[in-house]
Protein backbone atom coordinates (compact mmCIF):
# COMPACT_ATOMS: atom_id res chain seq x y z
CA UNK A 1 0.00 0.00 0.00
CA UNK A 2 1.23 3.48 -0.83
CA UNK A 3 1.25 5.90 2.09
CA UNK A 4 -0.52 9.22 1.52
CA UNK A 5 1.68 12.23 0.81
CA UNK A 6 1.35 14.35 3.96
CA UNK A 7 2.80 17.44 2.21
CA UNK A 8 -0.01 17.89 -0.31
CA UNK A 9 -3.49 19.23 0.40
CA UNK A 10 -6.41 16.82 0.42
CA UNK A 11 -10.20 16.99 0.31
CA UNK A 12 -12.59 15.17 2.63
CA UNK A 13 -13.74 12.94 -0.24
CA UNK A 14 -10.14 11.87 -0.94
CA UNK A 15 -9.48 11.02 2.70
CA UNK A 16 -12.72 9.12 3.08
CA UNK A 17 -11.64 6.99 0.10
CA UNK A 18 -8.37 5.89 1.79
CA UNK A 19 -8.23 2.16 2.56
CA UNK A 20 -8.71 1.18 6.20
CA UNK A 21 -5.11 0.78 7.40
CA UNK A 22 -5.63 1.20 11.14
CA UNK A 23 -4.51 4.84 11.14
CA UNK A 24 -6.74 7.82 11.80
CA UNK A 25 -6.76 10.55 9.18
CA UNK A 26 -8.07 14.09 9.68
CA UNK A 27 -7.89 17.33 7.69
CA UNK A 28 -7.30 20.91 8.78
CA UNK A 29 -7.30 23.31 5.81
CA UNK A 30 -6.53 20.32 3.61
CA UNK A 31 -3.46 19.39 5.71
CA UNK A 32 -3.47 15.68 6.41
CA UNK A 33 -3.07 14.71 10.06
CA UNK A 34 -2.35 11.03 10.63
CA UNK A 35 -2.11 9.21 13.93
CA UNK A 36 -1.56 5.51 14.58
CA UNK A 37 -3.98 3.32 16.48
CA UNK A 38 -4.45 4.57 20.05
CA UNK A 39 -2.34 3.25 22.92
CA UNK A 40 -3.80 1.38 25.86
CA UNK A 41 -3.25 4.44 28.06
CA UNK A 42 -5.14 6.63 25.58
CA UNK A 43 -8.05 4.20 25.49
CA UNK A 44 -8.22 3.79 29.27
CA UNK A 45 -8.29 7.55 29.85
CA UNK A 46 -10.90 8.01 27.14
CA UNK A 47 -13.04 5.19 28.55
CA UNK A 48 -12.94 6.67 32.05
CA UNK A 49 -13.90 10.08 30.76
CA UNK A 50 -16.72 8.65 28.64
CA UNK A 51 -18.03 6.53 31.54
CA UNK A 52 -18.45 9.72 33.59
CA UNK A 53 -19.55 12.15 30.88
CA UNK A 54 -22.06 10.01 28.93
CA UNK A 55 -24.44 9.46 31.88
CA UNK A 56 -24.33 13.19 32.66
CA UNK A 57 -25.33 14.05 29.07
CA UNK A 58 -27.94 11.26 28.94
CA UNK A 59 -29.52 12.52 32.18
CA UNK A 60 -30.66 15.58 30.22
CA UNK A 61 -32.52 14.02 27.27
CA UNK A 62 -33.33 16.19 24.33
CA UNK A 63 -30.41 18.55 24.93
CA UNK A 64 -27.39 16.71 23.52
CA UNK A 65 -25.74 13.40 22.71
CA UNK A 66 -22.18 12.26 23.47
CA UNK A 67 -20.20 10.28 20.87
CA UNK A 68 -16.85 8.48 20.74
CA UNK A 69 -14.56 8.36 17.74
CA UNK A 70 -14.37 7.18 15.10
CA UNK A 71 -17.01 9.61 13.92
CA UNK A 72 -16.74 12.16 11.14
CA UNK A 73 -17.14 15.87 11.85
CA UNK A 74 -17.01 17.64 8.49
CA UNK A 75 -17.09 21.42 8.26
CA UNK A 76 -16.17 21.80 4.60
CA UNK A 77 -14.28 20.21 1.74
CA UNK A 78 -10.94 20.53 3.60
CA UNK A 79 -12.07 20.42 7.24
CA UNK A 80 -12.56 16.92 8.63
CA UNK A 81 -11.84 15.81 12.20
CA UNK A 82 -12.56 12.87 14.46
CA UNK A 83 -12.50 14.08 18.06
CA UNK A 84 -11.89 11.28 20.56
CA UNK A 85 -15.09 12.26 22.36
CA UNK A 86 -17.59 14.98 21.53
CA UNK A 87 -21.04 16.28 22.41
CA UNK A 88 -23.48 17.68 19.85
CA UNK A 89 -26.99 19.13 20.18
CA UNK A 90 -29.67 16.43 20.01
CA UNK A 91 -31.23 18.26 17.05
CA UNK A 92 -28.15 17.41 14.95
CA UNK A 93 -28.37 13.67 15.62
CA UNK A 94 -30.13 12.60 12.41
CA UNK A 95 -28.25 9.41 11.50
CA UNK A 96 -25.87 11.29 9.18
CA UNK A 97 -22.50 12.41 10.60
CA UNK A 98 -22.48 15.37 8.20
CA UNK A 99 -25.30 16.92 10.25
CA UNK A 100 -23.16 16.97 13.42
CA UNK A 101 -21.58 20.39 12.96
CA UNK A 102 -22.09 22.12 16.32
CA UNK A 103 -19.75 20.75 18.94
CA UNK A 104 -20.70 21.72 22.46
CA UNK A 105 -17.64 19.85 23.71
CA UNK A 106 -14.70 18.27 21.87
CA UNK A 107 -12.11 16.13 23.64
CA UNK A 108 -8.71 14.93 22.43
CA UNK A 109 -6.46 12.67 24.51
CA UNK A 110 -2.93 13.60 23.40
CA UNK A 111 0.01 11.37 22.70
CA UNK A 112 3.42 12.21 21.25
CA UNK A 113 2.17 11.60 17.70
CA UNK A 114 -0.97 13.74 18.07
CA UNK A 115 0.22 16.57 20.33
CA UNK A 116 1.12 19.08 17.58
CA UNK A 117 -2.14 18.55 15.73
CA UNK A 118 -4.29 18.54 18.86
CA UNK A 119 -2.67 21.60 20.46
CA UNK A 120 -2.16 23.70 17.35
CA UNK A 121 -3.95 22.86 14.10
CA UNK A 122 -7.05 21.27 15.56
CA UNK A 123 -7.30 23.71 18.46
CA UNK A 124 -7.30 26.66 16.08
CA UNK A 125 -9.85 24.95 13.85
CA UNK A 126 -12.09 24.18 16.83
CA UNK A 127 -11.87 27.80 17.96
CA UNK A 128 -12.69 29.10 14.44
CA UNK A 129 -15.63 26.72 14.21
CA UNK A 130 -16.97 27.98 17.54
CA UNK A 131 -16.59 24.71 19.47
CA UNK A 132 -17.90 25.86 22.85
CA UNK A 133 -15.37 23.92 24.94
CA UNK A 134 -12.30 21.95 23.88
CA UNK A 135 -10.46 19.69 26.32
CA UNK A 136 -6.92 18.56 25.58
CA UNK A 137 -6.37 15.66 27.96
CA UNK A 138 -2.68 15.01 28.65
CA UNK A 139 -2.03 11.70 30.45
CA UNK A 140 1.75 12.30 30.65
CA UNK A 141 1.32 15.63 32.43
CA UNK A 142 -1.83 14.51 34.32
CA UNK A 143 -3.76 17.62 33.35
CA UNK A 144 -6.50 18.92 31.08
CA UNK A 145 -6.21 22.08 28.99
CA UNK A 146 -9.59 23.80 28.66
CA UNK A 147 -10.09 26.04 25.62
CA UNK A 148 -12.98 28.24 24.46
CA UNK A 149 -13.35 30.05 21.12
CA UNK A 150 -11.83 33.37 22.20
CA UNK A 151 -9.12 32.03 24.51
CA UNK A 152 -5.51 32.92 23.84
CA UNK A 153 -4.34 30.56 26.57
CA UNK A 154 -6.00 27.53 28.12
CA UNK A 155 -7.14 27.05 31.67
CA UNK A 156 -4.99 24.25 33.11
CA UNK A 157 -7.00 21.86 35.26
CA UNK A 158 -5.28 19.43 37.62
CA UNK A 159 -7.95 18.95 40.29
CA UNK A 160 -11.65 19.01 39.31
CA UNK A 161 -12.74 19.17 35.68
CA UNK A 162 -16.03 21.05 35.23
CA UNK A 163 -18.35 21.55 32.28
CA UNK A 164 -21.96 22.65 31.93
CA UNK A 165 -24.12 21.20 29.17
CA UNK A 166 -26.67 24.02 29.35
CA UNK A 167 -27.35 26.97 31.67
CA UNK A 168 -30.32 25.24 33.28
CA UNK A 169 -28.44 22.08 34.38
CA UNK A 170 -25.87 21.37 37.07
CA UNK A 171 -22.18 21.10 36.22
CA UNK A 172 -20.50 17.90 35.16
CA UNK A 173 -17.52 17.31 37.45
CA UNK A 174 -14.75 14.75 37.38
CA UNK A 175 -11.71 14.28 39.54
CA UNK A 176 -8.70 14.66 37.24
CA UNK A 177 -6.55 12.38 39.41
CA UNK A 178 -9.12 9.58 38.93
CA UNK A 179 -8.87 9.95 35.16
CA UNK A 180 -5.13 9.26 35.29
CA UNK A 181 -4.94 6.82 38.23
CA UNK A 182 -2.98 3.57 37.86
CA UNK A 183 -2.04 4.04 34.21
CA UNK A 184 0.84 2.07 32.73
CA UNK A 185 3.59 4.18 31.23
CA UNK A 186 5.06 1.95 28.52
CA UNK A 187 7.42 3.40 25.94
CA UNK A 188 6.03 4.12 22.50
CA UNK A 189 3.22 6.07 21.02
CA UNK A 190 -0.32 5.87 19.79
CA UNK A 191 -2.84 8.51 20.10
Amino acid sequence: MVMPDTARRYTVDEVLAFPNDGNRYELVHGELLMTPAPSQTHQRVLARLHMHLAPYVAAHPGIAVAFLSPADVIWGPREYVQPDLFVVPASEVTGDWRDCRTLLLAVEVVSPSSARGDRTSKRRLYQRQGVATYWIVDPDAALVEVWHPDDERPAIVTDTLRWRLAPEVDDFTMDVAHMFADLPRPPGDGG
